[in-house]
């Protein structure tokens, strides 16, 4: 599972072989599976049961495939996404936001209310605002 910012080149390594892009319009198209959730910047995503899907469907498909999960710049919407991501994988909600600043990025997860949105992820519902 990485993190990145599409507006960065891609970085060296293997493609990802599956990846969810959290952009407020459409992802521009890439050579692997790539799913598109509509997620404008500093804000949170616009459906969030489609959120928890996808994300759910990264987390599993991280067993067995490289995974990528991004956005523009690759902070707020991509590490409010892995802080939920490390969720799912048992990190405790409450510390899943300094476990994605200590690992990942230390401004990730910019906004109180994407903070909030991860609280709430751990909780089942994903739905505070």
């Amino acid at each position: 599972m990485r993190g990145r910012g599409l507006r960065r080149p891609l970085p060296a390594g293997p493609e990802p072989m599956f990846a969810v892009h959290l952009l407020g319009k459409p992802a521009p198209p890439v050579a692997w599976d790539a799913r598109w959730l509509r997620w404008p910047d500093f804000r949170l995503p616009a459906d969030r049961e489609e959120a928890r899907r996808l994300l759910g469907e990264a987390w599993a498909r991280a067993a067995t495939e490289r995974v990528e999960v991004a956005c523009g710049g690759g902070v707020g919407r991509t590490g409010t996404a892995l802080a939920c991501l490390a969720v799912l994988d048992g990190v405790p909600a409450a510390e899943a936001v300094a476990y994605v600043r200590a690992r990942y990025h230390r401004r990730a997860v910019e906004t109180p209310w994407q903070r909030r949105y991860v609280r709430a992820f751990g909780s089942g519902s994903g739905t505070a605002a």
